[in-house]
């Protein structure tokens, strides 16, 4: 491992894109660093170490704790995923869209200009709420239309670096920069959840407790990662023939392949959507003040929360995580509906003369596809739910409270396995035998 490593640095292109990677990820770092202008910190500090409830968590794991900071990149690439995701379900509903996006590599880059206007909308919509609900709970140094069009500037134009940061990464880096950004901004914020374990469950006890607590820890997230890699990498080959044809005085075709399902199919997408829609309530309520009380309207929002999941001593906010598992099954299928046509992969299969064997060609092959994928869908559906509910057990049961959980590794396992699969690619283009993942 160690030297194809070491060969890989040899390779002066893919030195170069390593090199720029890294320094545009210590730019993303000190920037995390910088505080936001007219917000009172210290206000805000104590603000923030008064919730109890995780409705933060996730957020603050995404941006690398901007956000529990609150500095100029706080919002960080959230507007962008939910820009992405949008224009995603957009192509799908829209024939324009679609049509762009068939049109290849001209489509696809006037949909990433829609995409980059449409983060700017979201930004300035997001960082205005947020001055606004600021300003009305007394944290900012004063509340006036400067200093919350200063704020909106700043957050937005933070957002906006971000993203072209993202793309400058693609371009001369290696992966894919948004992923990239969004996975070191997670594992920043690694060292100080399991420092905040180890204060937990470690320290003060004595040595036979601290020990055990050590190993369950440590079998816990590596038995995360494990079943993230096996879930990633998890396929269902579907055998598919080619029939032979006849080009001059050549036969072509002929020959047997296999059509690879993705057990997981969406990702990580369906956890992202079911956690947006759980936790923006819960989020609204805590900046409002709504949470508080014992109306119905503070019950559900506690119910909502992670925070007050598998508490033993309030079972009835459970509801709430049977409404989110619920949920991941329901986007699982919803995402893959619309970025999976089964009917169109058949089509193609019968113009180039393939076929599933014991399947006819057409309509049949795509409810067979269908049905498969179905099963697929399923499968790939409980194994996302199973790995994002492990951390939130352990949170209500035993007050393990980090800021990373099941999505966090599956984001960050995920992105590191296609760019090491990227850089793999790279070297065996330059006829280095010696494969990044070890041979």
């Amino acid at each position: 491992m160690l030297q194809t490593v070491r060969n890989a640095f040899k390779i002066e292109e893919i030195r170069k894109r390593l090199f720029f990677t890294f320094l545009m990820l210590i730019v993303v770092r000190i920037g995390a660093q910088l505080p936001l202008p007219g917000l009172n910190h210290s206000l805000y500090s104590e603000w923030m170490s008064s919730q109890t409830g995780d409705a933060f968590n996730f957020f603050d794991s995404i941006t690398g704790g901007s956000f529990e900071d609150m500095s100029i990149l706080a919002l960080n690439i959230t507007p962008y995923i939910t820009a992405s995701i949008i224009m995603q379900l957009l192509t799908i509903a829209i024939p324009k869209l679609e049509e762009l996006h068939k049109e290849g590599e001209e489509g696809r880059k006037k949909i990433s200009s829609i995409t980059r206007y449409l983060t700017i909308g979201l930004s300035v919509l997001e960082s205005l709420a947020l001055a606004i609900g600021f300003g009305r709970q007394g944290y900012l140094d004063s509340f006036n239309a400067f200093t919350v069009i200063m704020m909106v500037t700043c957050l937005t134009a933070g957002s906006a670096v971000l993203m072209w940061i993202g793309e400058r990464i693609t371009e001369n880096g290696i992966g894919n920069g948004i992923s990239i950004v969004l996975t070191i901004n997670i594992i920043s914020r690694l060292p100080n959840d399991f420092a905040a374990l180890g204060e937990q469950f470690v320290m003060g006890q004595n040595p036979g407790r601290a020990i055990v607590a050590i190993v369950i820890i440590a079998v816990i997230v590596i038995g995360l990662v494990v079943s993230v890699v096996f879930l990633q990498d998890g396929q269902r080959k579907i055998p598919v023939q080619y029939s032979r044809k006849i080009q001059g005085r050549r036969q072509v075709g002929g020959q047997s392949t296999f059509l690879p399902l993705r057990v997981n199919t969406a990702g990580v997408i369906p956890i992202i959507f079911a956690q947006s829609l759980m936790q923006t309530p819960v989020i609204i309520g805590q900046l409002l003040g709504a949470n508080e009380g014992t109306g119905i309207g503070a019950k559900i929002l506690k119910g909502l929360s992670q925070s007050n999941w598998c508490d033993p001593a309030q079972p009835v906010y459970t509801i709430g995580l049977i409404v989110y598992i619920l949920l991941i099954v329901a986007f699982a299928y919803f995402y893959t509906s619309i970025t999976f046509n089964p009917l169109e992969l058949a089509d193609n299969m019968k113009k180039q003369g393939g076929f599933i064997p014991g399947i006819r060609p057409g309509k049949p092959t795509s409810d067979y596809l269908t049905q498969i994928l179905g099963y697929v869908i399923f499968i790939g559906a409980v194994a996302l739910s199973i790995i994002a509910f492990i951390p939130i057990f352990f949170n209500g049961v035993f007050g393990a409270s980090v800021s990373f959980g099941g999505t966090s590794i599956i984001i960050i396992v995920g992105v590191i396995i296609e760019t090491i699969k990227q850089v793999e690619s790279m070297m065996v283009t330059r006829h280095y035998t010696t494969g990044f993942l070890g041979e």
